[in-house]
């Protein structure tokens, strides 16, 4: 019973602290984006010339011709001005910005996902097997979280899956240590 509120409370305080951390990592990024956004525009009517100058050499680096560069800048410019700076400077979408809840709550389901199965291994298998089973149970719970945000964003599924199984048995064997120590 020990065991299993430790675990308990090791799960809340991980899912919780993820998704806190998430929240505030992900409002900082969209904060500076909106930063980012409001200087562009500026950039725009004080400078115009110049930002006509930084998307024309975009596409002259990309292999396009300087007068077919010049005519892409002026039609994005005009139809789209602030949409096409952002797209070529910062590789980002006016208006997409991240969701700082949605952040969290993914955070948080993740972190829950991957601390319920090492705690059921441990309340549920008794005995020698119970270091075996909880090690194994993460290693599980470690990699479907990393298939699900593999998935769900349209990453490279085994990349993930292998990322998150290396970083989830360092952090056991990190635990395990510090538990040795005390």
């Amino acid at each position: 019973f020990a065991i299993f509120i430790a675990g308990l409370s090791d799960l809340l305080a991980c899912a919780l602290s993820m998704a806190s951390g998430e929240y505030a990592s992900v409002s900082s990024q969209t904060d500076s984006e909106k930063v980012v956004v409001a200087k562009e525009q500026q950039l725009l009517n004080d400078d115009f010339a110049g930002q006509k100058r930084i998307v024309t050499n975009f596409y002259v680096d990309r292999g396009v011709l300087q007068h077919t560069a010049e005519k892409i800048a002026d039609e994005l410019l005009t139809k789209k001005p602030l949409e096409t700076v952002l797209s070529v400077k910062y590789d980002f979408t006016l208006g997409h910005y991240m969701n700082p809840w949605s952040a969290a709550w993914s955070s948080l389901f993740s972190a829950a996902i991957g601390g319920i199965f090492p705690l059921a291994a441990l309340v549920f298998v008794t005995g020698h097997y119970q270091f075996v089973a909880t090690i194994g149970a993460t290693v599980v719970a470690v990699g479907l979280t990393g298939f699900l945000s593999a998935k769900i964003s349209n990453g490279l599924i085994k990349r993930a899956i292998i990322r998150n199984i290396i970083i989830g048995l360092v952090t056991v064997a990190i635990h395990f240590g510090i538990g040795k120590l005390f």
